[in-house]
């Protein structure tokens, strides 16, 4: 297999051009946890019979066609939802942090949540989620139809998304709520004993495998007033389309936002790329596998811009937008590698955001049992990207207590030495997996 060289030499690009593909493997996992907890020894009315069982444009290229098709009104309302999400954590968080989030793990943990919710709590967390104008039966049909299509898009790329349910042996709980969950999140639902000691681990197990090994541990203890767990998990492993060559990696300087800078291994890399440039930033998509279904975005700002600048303009329709101006182009990108972990409590972002009730007394969760209101939510993500690839992780607990032009242009330069934006995307479905604000990478 042929390696690029950093020579920018013109035979490399028409290699590339026609089909020379070059790559590592690429792995990325997430898991979203949910955890319910209910104080005192109050029982959950409801039947227990189930926990006894316990398309959108642009592309990277033509994709093969699935038979699942969710709702795209689904998709925009996820991505409407995360860059929403992303938004309001930035305003809590230091501009001199690294954040990345998982929005989609995020958005199928409060999914399910959104399954025992009624009334105006309900509405509170549909105009949160984006949901208006989706009932919960065409929620759950489109997240089934998303599920099959996002899994496992190609050869090259393994993704899977699993769900579970771990219920207090001790509780009984709403049996449509937890069907829901096993026939459109299939959820595997266990009952367990909450006071024995070896239960977070049995938990943590699950969480383990279904990320391979990425998240070991989600669940630290579990008190005495909690009732219920509900775990999503994501994973993901591929293949660069086109590999980092590691003698092309220099260190070289990164500017931070201090204007101070840093010597930092950058990662060099030219070709043929889906590439676009304004008076803002530029851009470039990063593709993984043959057939490029799943990328990585980078989002430069211009060196009279900022990334606060491109966060103001940063929401759905002009996402929508910028993803419509790739265009293919021959070019030289420079990447730092980077790694970062995160964690964030998002109860503010939350309640900002329209669902400050779920989180107060007057919170109605009459779809799991009675008188429950959410007490926390909780989200923690790793991720590193080097020439191999990249390896990421997220996870996200939910506590609940009782209340009483045709002319060619010139190869672009693009040269990441300073603060920017990153996003994972699924191409075909138009579902954002990560997205990230990196200023300074570590």
């Amino acid at each position: 297999m042929n390696r690029q060289k950093f020579s920018g030499v013109k035979e490399n690009f028409l290699q590339r051009r026609y089909g020379v593909r070059l790559g590592r493997r690429y792995v990325l996992a997430a898991a979203s946890v949910v955890l319910l907890g209910v104080l005192g020894c109050s029982q959950v009315n409801g039947d227990t019979s189930a926990l006894a069982q316990s398309r959108l444009p642009n592309s990277e290229s033509p994709l093969p066609k699935k038979t699942a098709t969710p709702d795209t009104k689904l998709v925009n309302a996820n991505n409407k939802f995360g860059f929403k999400l992303f938004s309001e954590v930035l305003k809590q968080e230091s501009s001199e942090k690294n954040v990345f989030l998982s929005p989609s793990s995020v958005a199928i943990a409060l999914a399910m949540t959104y399954n025992g919710a009624s009334g105006s709590t309900q509405k509170a967390m549909a105009k949160t989620l984006e949901f208006q104008g989706l009932n919960l039966s065409e929620i759950n049909s489109s997240y089934a139809a998303l599920k099959k299509l996002l899994e496992n898009p190609e050869t090259d790329v393994q993704l899977t998304i699993a769900n579970s349910l771990w219920a207090n042996q001790n509780t009984s709980f709403k049996s449509g709520f937890l069907q829901r969950n096993q026939d459109f999140y299939k959820a595997k639902v266990t009952s367990l004993n909450f006071q024995d000691r070896e239960a977070p681990n049995i938990i943590n197990s699950w969480v383990k495998d279904n990320t391979q090994g990425k998240i070991n541990k989600i669940v630290d203890q579990i008190q005495p007033d909690q009732v219920l767990f509900l775990i999503n998990a994501i994973y993901f492993k591929g293949k660069w389309s086109n590999e980092f060559d590691k003698s092309q990696t220099a260190v070289l300087p990164f500017s931070l936002k201090s204007g101070k800078q840093k010597q930092h291994p950058m990662m060099s890399q030219d070709g043929d790329y889906r590439y676009q440039e304004n008076e803002q930033f530029q851009a470039v998509s990063l593709p993984y596998g043959k057939d490029g279904k799943i990328s990585l975005y980078i989002f430069l700002p211009k060196q009279n811009s900022s990334l606060q600048a491109l966060y103001q303009n940063l929401n759905t329709e002009n996402w929508d937008k910028w993803m419509t101006q790739f265009r293919k182009r021959e070019g030289l990108i420079r990447l730092p590698r980077f790694k970062t972990d995160y964690e964030v409590t998002l109860n503010d972002a939350l309640k900002a955001l329209g669902m400050e009730e779920a989180f107060s007394t007057k919170a109605n969760f009459s779809g799991i049992g009675e008188n429950l209101a959410i007490s926390q939510v909780k989200h923690k993500t790793i991720v590193e990207v080097n020439e191999e690839g990249t390896e990421a992780a997220a996870a996200t607990s939910v506590g609940i207590v009782a209340t009483s032009a045709m002319q060619k242009p010139e190869p672009f330069r693009m040269i990441v030495d300073r603060p920017f934006f990153c996003a994972i995307r699924d191409n075909q479905t138009g579902s954002v997996l990560f997205m990230g604000s990196i200023v300074e990478p570590q």
